[in-house]
């Protein structure tokens, strides 16, 4: 990735679509805030929004986008499917609810939410089953790209040999403290794009001096720099926050740029540390 960057800088997909290397996050538990989401689309030129059937966000972000006046054609919205409605026929509905609740007739990007699943059939089996319905759904024109969401190598490979389509992207928890160098070179090797969440690590990394040092040569915060560096290792890079003050901050990383020296003292941060749930016992 050029480190040339903007906030409407897009990466291409291996379908050729068009993808925004920067978008805002949101979760379950209070992580959405429709003033934080009408602010980052209508005041910082933010265009792409993540949110799942989980996260219970996508009735919001329909009536955010609505209030921030975009046009809806403008914005890249990637959603989930959760694991407890796997399976073939459960996907296809499940998906036409997010349509329903987003007020849209498309997504740009839809996605397995977790390699588990939430029934009692092999996760294997179950996974390729679902991925045959978002495989459909693309088809049919109701997603322009499908993917996964913390897949491990492992997951991947299984699905690959059991589908016809290889996902789009795979969204990953990505933060100097979790740099899975491994998986995203197996994903380049196979057209995969990897897209990153939690590039702060829920704060675990702010403190870092090494972060702090570089943050104060640059004038820039801990924060931005962490997302800085995620952008610069060619990640799609989707900062969560529920504050118009971080909002802000958050996309203030388009006015600098790190040296290579300094990736690389970022890249040696990594020691496998999770915020969030780990994936690696999921078969």
């Amino acid at each position: 990735m050029a480190t040339k960057m903007n906030i409407a800088t897009k990466v291409i997909l291996r379908n050729q679509l068009k993808m925004p290397i920067f978008g805002i996050g949101t979760s379950h538990n209070g992580g959405y805030s429709n003033e934080a989401i009408v602010y980052a689309l209508r005041d910082c030129g933010y265009r792409m929004i993540d949110t799942a059937e989980r996260y219970g966000s996508e009735g919001p972000i329909r009536l955010s986008i609505k209030e921030s006046g975009i046009p809806r054609e403008e914005i890249f919205i990637t959603t989930k499917l959760r694991w407890e409605n796997y399976g073939y026929e459960q996907a296809l509905e499940a998906f036409e609810g997010s349509l329903d609740r987003l007020g849209t007739d498309y997504v740009d990007l839809y996605m397995l939410h977790w390699p588990g699943n939430g029934s009692d059939g092999d996760p294997r089996t179950v996974r390729a089953d679902t991925w045959k319905a978002l495989e459909h759904l693309y088809k049919k024109g109701k997603c322009k790209a499908i993917g996964v969401s913390n897949f491990l190598e492992r997951h991947l490979s299984q699905l690959m040999e059991d589908c016809e389509i290889v996902p789009h992207v795979n969204q990953i928890e990505y933060n100097p403290c979790q740099n899975q160098t491994e998986l995203l070179a197996f994903c380049r090797r196979n057209g995969i794009y990897i897209e990153g969440y939690c590039p702060l690590a829920k704060g675990e990394i702010l403190a870092d001096e090494h972060i702090s040092l570089i943050a104060k040569a640059h004038n820039k915060t801990a924060a931005q720099v962490c997302i800085r560096w995620s952008l610069q290792n060619d990640v799609i890079t989707i900062p969560k926050s529920i504050k118009v003050e971080r909002v802000k901050e958050n996309c203030g990383v388009f006015d600098f740029e790190l040296t290579e020296k300094e990736m690389q003292t970022v890249n040696g941060l990594h020691r496998n540390l999770r915020v969030t749930w780990d994936p690696t016992d999921i078969m």
